[in-house]
């Protein structure tokens, strides 16, 4: 991840202040690409940290606060890089929020609007005030993370599955709208990923190594795995994909095959 295939790019990350974002925002940096990264939380110090480990590597970096469930923050984003960059290059839609242990039947409307407005409408925000900005420039990579979940139903995943899986569709029909201006958007689909998200799942010892039985990889992933695949797909190496959904999942959906033994 330290190579130049994007050197002379601009991209936003959002949600890059910790886990798969930072680790996203740190190799588009380290293959050469100037950063953006927001988050909704901006006072912890941990966006400045990201930051200045992009600027050791002698990329710029702008951080900002915003909420992208609120298209008047999501506006001022994409204002706000092509103010400072003059272009948007490549736009990676990592932020979300999990309300684990729910069913669908037992979630309260507040969950709900909770999850669906920052996984779903926010990418689609995101998308929308950006993908704006790439038409005119005729040109863009737009990167989704959707999610295991997405692909096919998980206990207690309520309606994150739910969003993730909008995700997935809402790749697909913009894909389809956007080729037309060379404009590629791809989704990933982790798996579990260790990061501070899901802490609750893998932080016993025991508990993650009964979890990894079930990945034919065997192990969970770390976010800079996650990061691999979306620098592929931020690259030339993956110019003719789009409207795909990358697993990233050390083989779960294999292992869901009715098939395998």
């Amino acid at each position: 991840m330290t190579d130049i295939r994007l050197k002379g790019k601009t991209a936003i990350v959002t949600g890059g202040r910790r886990g798969i974002g930072r680790a996203i925002a740190l190799a588009l940096a380290g293959a050469g690409a100037d950063v953006i990264i927001a988050d909704i939380v901006a006072d912890d110090g941990k966006l400045e940290e990201v930051a200045a480990e992009i600027r050791k590597m002698r990329r710029q970096c702008l951080t900002l606060k915003v909420d992208i469930s609120s298209w008047s923050n999501v506006e001022q984003m994409a204002r706000r890089s092509i103010e400072v960059f003059g272009r948007i290059d490549i736009l990676v839609n990592c932020a979300g929020v999990w309300i684990p242990g729910e069913t669908l039947l037992e979630c309260p409307e507040e969950h709900w609007d909770r999850v669906i407005d920052t996984n779903l409408k926010g990418t689609y925000l995101c998308c929308r005030a950006v993908g704006k900005l790439m038409s005119e420039q005729a040109g863009g990579n737009i990167i989704n993370l959707s999610s295991q979940v997405g692909l096919n139903p998980g206990t207690g995943a309520g309606a994150y599955s739910i969003s993730k899986a909008g995700i997935i569709m809402l790749t697909r029909q913009l894909a389809l709208e956007l080729a037309g201006k060379k404009i590629r958007v791809n989704a990933l689909a982790p798996g579990i990923v260790k990061t501070d998200f899901n802490l609750d799942i893998w932080k016993n010892p025991a508990a993650e190594r009964q979890i990894s039985m079930g990945v034919p990889l065997g192990r969970l992933a770390v976010p800079e795995d996650v990061a691999r695949a979306a620098l592929f797909l931020a690259s030339e190496d993956s110019g003719y994909i789009t409207g795909a959904t990358i697993p990233v999942d050390g083989g779960w959906q294999v292992s869901m095959s009715p098939l395998r033994q």
